[in-house]
């Protein structure tokens, strides 16, 4: 019995590092998460107001889905550049102007009656 205590705790060490040296050797990128995050807000902020239909919002879930793309590919060799994250703001204000767009044009989520 403690023998397998002993390899469940060990298990669940090995299990924790792992993720800690994955973290630790990927580069940050701060500024970028932040924006993904607030913009994903601004899309779900727009799919509760009726402001956004199902199409609108799977289009512009699928372009955060590119840019999360592009953020790991740059990630990947252990060093994000400066050319890197300059793509990837760009490619964030694109996302945010078609948010604003999609939200603020005449189409619009049906509404389900009340019951």
């Amino acid at each position: 019995m403690l023998n397998l205590k002993n390899v469940a705790i060990g298990a669940t060490l090995a299990i924790a590092s792992i993720g800690a040296f994955a973290q630790a050797s990927a580069p940050a990128t701060p500024k970028v998460d932040a924006r993904e995050a607030k913009q994903q807000a601004r899309i779900d902020a727009g799919v509760a107001s009726g402001q956004l239909t199902a199409k609108e919002t799977n289009r512009l879930d699928k372009q955060q889905a590119r840019i999360a793309g592009a953020e790991a590919k740059a990630k990947s060799d252990g060093v994000v550049t400066k050319h890197e994250r300059r793509h990837l703001a760009r490619m964030q204000d694109r996302a945010s102007a078609n948010i604003h767009k999609q939200k603020h044009d005449a189409q619009t989520a049906p509404v389900a009656p009340k019951s």
